[in-house]
């Protein structure tokens, strides 16, 4: 017995030291790509005003709304960028409202806003939850600038980042799946969005 012993431990340590499997990319969540700023297709118009693609998705007259309507969802983590060409220009991210129908102020009754608008009032601001909950700060880029909003969800837990910066966490009561969809506010504020993501969790 003893013989065998050492051969044995060699390959003991031979297999402690192996480099680990690399992870199986069929368990990693895939990421959707709901418009890159381009196109308008599985989106719907709801409410006055519309969205157009000049730039970027941009928001024309309102208040009314663009959603995603192809599909909606649970936990998930929403990324996009977003550009304006005036500090008071005012816009928002709607997540998790109902089939909004004509009605977009279905989205702000019963989904929460992440707002823009650099220039508002607390709790009305860019980095807000619209009426809830201030952000912390304003981390924005000059305007003419790309900015990039990561909007995490999860359960009634909401994480907000602005140009890679925390600036809002956030426990809400509402409904735990929805559509995803962007604000126009009024003919003052033409807010542009593109590269529009979703991976789910």
């Amino acid at each position: 017995m003893i013989r065998f012993a050492l051969p044995l431990l060699l390959v003991i340590a031979s297999c402690n030291n192996m480099p680990a499997p690399p992870p199986d990319s069929h368990h990693q969540p895939a990421e959707l790509l709901l418009s890159d700023g381009t196109s308008l297709d599985g989106w719907k118009m709801c409410g006055p005003g519309e969205f157009v693609i000049d730039g970027g998705l941009k928001a024309t007259g309102g208040m009314g709304m663009v959603w995603y309507a192809d599909k909606s969802f649970k936990d998930f983590e929403l990324t996009l960028e977003w550009q304006v060409e005036d500090a008071a220009n005012n816009s928002g991210v709607f997540v998790r409202f109902p089939n909004p129908g004509d009605d977009p102020w279905v989205a702000v009754h019963q989904g929460y806003e992440i707002q823009v608008c650099d220039t508002a009032p607390e709790k009305h601001n860019t980095g807000s939850v619209y009426s809830f909950q201030a952000g912390t700060h304003i981390p924005t880029k000059p305007v003419g600038e790309w900015n990039e909003y990561i909007i995490r969800v999860v359960g009634q837990h909401y994480t907000i980042y602005i140009n890679s910066e925390k600036v809002n966490e956030f426990d809400g009561d509402r409904s735990t799946e929805g559509y995803i969809g962007m604000q126009n506010h009024d003919d003052a504020s033409p807010v542009r969005y593109r590269n529009i993501k979703v991976r789910e969790l």
